[in-house]
């Protein structure tokens, strides 16, 4: 008969370390459950405001040709820097499967927020030991921002949150926090040689998916640097160089557009962030609250503090940027944001029970709701029945665009159409059309001035027909999207209209073959 094998002392001990590698962290996990059936429905319906369009046409170009892409707005062969790691995955994940744009924008989403949860547990618990810290970070992050509604691509109060939820913007944060957590790891590690050429490798990613949260990103990373003592040794320079070396290589041969000629770009793409310097208060005022959390750190740590040291840095930058108008430095601003918000997370789960541990969870809680408040519009992304209700009550919301699937019956894919409707620069390429004038400032585009200057004649009512004709011919225009009230619809046998839009735009087609035999 066989004989009885009792446990070895190695089997014993290594048993219990195998249930603990399975055990989900609580309570985190269940609050980040919570949270992901919160904004589900949302990644699901993708409400559509903003930039939205612009990476539909990204995903449209991608499907069509992933080694070479075209323009993602306009029908030229010029580099973009929409063409990211990112969406390079999702656009062969949509050549591969033929599923629908939006279905990958919405998968895009999903994998965005669990990358954010996952990112927020990861880096504070190595800023603390603290179980609920990160469960404190959750809130903290999408609701104490003001009590004025804002949203911008990677700016993550609830509401812009929820907008850009599918923008790249949002993925990069979630491989942000992730990155730093995992440099906060090596650094208590020595600063190996692999790991951080495996950093450096990340840190690169994280810039070409979306290049203003990668310099969050990078001020974070010399954040965790700098806070390190171990970061002072030389072979930790000497293996973080290395990992510098491998981020400025991918960087440098990256086939899609030329990052270090991007990051010197100006001009239009600068004015556009002049926003971001106005209405400060009312937008971020409840971060103010986050101050004491960070004097702690700062206190304890001499300065010496990773989210004290990105705080600084941040504002240091954002500050530059609006002293010498430089106003696309504004976009990093979410890491000043960041920095205050998970320090208040880690500080307020850290309170000793007593008197001020109360004072303080009252003050935050009061904050939350007024948080909540300005937020709530959210609600009615996924039950619009309730937004006459939220007019009723004062509610701030931000408007959304609907879609543009009208046009689908008609417009081809790759087909031109001049129009300087709002939303239809911003909406149609989603559908795989192009536009003559880009929605967004694009550096990589030459003649950009010049789309714009012809078309601004050509809805000119000065405008000659001939000199219309010309800019049709010149651009191989198939289609005119005219807004309501715009002049009047060109009459012939060249221009017929089909169909008219939610928004009273007027779709016109251009018999470009007629138009170019009436030239000759």
């Amino acid at each position: 008969m066989g004989q009885m094998v009792q446990n070895s002392p190695a089997a014993t001990s290594t048993a219990p370390t195998r249930v603990r590698a399975l055990r989900l962290p609580l309570p985190y996990t269940v609050f980040a459950v919570l949270a992901l059936l919160v904004i589900l429905p949302l990644c699901i319906k993708l409400p559509w405001s903003g930039d939205q369009g612009l990476h539909a046409a990204v995903i449209e170009r991608l499907r069509t040709d992933l080694s070479d892409p075209t323009n993602p707005l306009i029908a030229e062969e010029t580099p973009s820097p929409y063409f990211s790691p990112w969406m390079l995955l999702l656009g062969a994940l949509a050549r591969a499967t033929g599923w629908d744009t939006f279905t990958v924008l919405s998968l895009a989403a999903v994998a965005a927020c669990v990358l954010l949860v996952t990112g927020v547990y990861r880096f504070v618990r190595t800023l603390t030991d603290h179980r609920w810290a990160p469960v404190l970070a959750l809130p903290l992050l999408v609701l104490l921002w003001g009590w004025h509604l804002f949203a911008w691509s990677g700016w993550i109060p609830f509401t812009s949150l929820t907008l850009t939820i599918s923008y790249p913007s949002t993925f990069a944060l979630g491989l942000t926090l992730n990155l730093w957590a995992w440099l906060q790891q090596e650094a208590r590690a020595g600063w190996r040689l692999l790991p951080c050429l495996a950093l450096g490798l990340l840190t690169a990613t994280v810039l070409l998916v979306h290049q203003f949260t990668g310099a969050i990103a990078l001020l974070g990373a010399l954040a965790v640097v700098a806070a390190a003592p171990a970061g002072r040794s030389l072979r930790a320079l000497r293996n973080l160089a290395a990992g510098g070396l491998v981020l400025a290589v991918v960087l440098t041969l990256w086939p899609y557009y030329d990052f270090w000629e991007l990051a010197s770009a100006g001009g239009d793409l600068a004015s556009v962030h002049q926003a971001l310097y106005r209405d400060l208060l009312p937008r971020y005022g409840l971060a103010l609250l986050a101050l004491p959390a960070l004097a702690v750190r700062a206190r304890r740590t001499r300065g010496l503090d990773p989210l004290v040291l990105l705080f600084l840095a941040c504002g240091a930058v954002f500050t530059a940027g609006g002293l010498l108008g430089h106003w696309s430095w504004g976009r990093v601003w979410p890491g000043v944001m960041l920095a205050a918000q998970l320090a208040l997370a880690v500080e307020l789960a850290a309170l000793a029970p007593g008197r001020l541990r109360r004072a303080a969870g009252a003050v935050v809680a009061a904050a939350l709701a007024v948080g909540v408040w300005t937020q709530v519009g959210v609600v009615t992304y996924a039950l619009p029945r309730y937004k006459a209700v939220a007019d009723r009550w004062g509610v701030q919301q931000i408007a959304t665009f609907g879609d543009y699937s009208w046009i689908t019956p008609f417009v081809r894919y790759g087909d031109v159409i001049l129009t300087h409707n709002y939303y239809a620069l911003r909406m149609a390429p989603a559908y795989g059309a192009t536009t003559v004038a880009p929605a967004y400032p694009d550096f990589f585009l030459p003649d950009e001035r010049q789309r714009w200057k012809d078309t601004a004649t050509f809805f000119d009512r000065r405008t000659t027909a001939a000199q219309g004709r010309a800019i049709l011919l010149r651009y191989h225009v198939a289609w005119l999207i005219k807004s309501a009230g715009e002049r009047p619809v060109p009459r012939g046998s060249l221009f017929t209209p089909m169909a008219t839009g939610p928004h009273g735009e007027r779709l016109i087609r251009v018999d470009l073959a007629a138009l170019s035999a009436q030239g000759r």
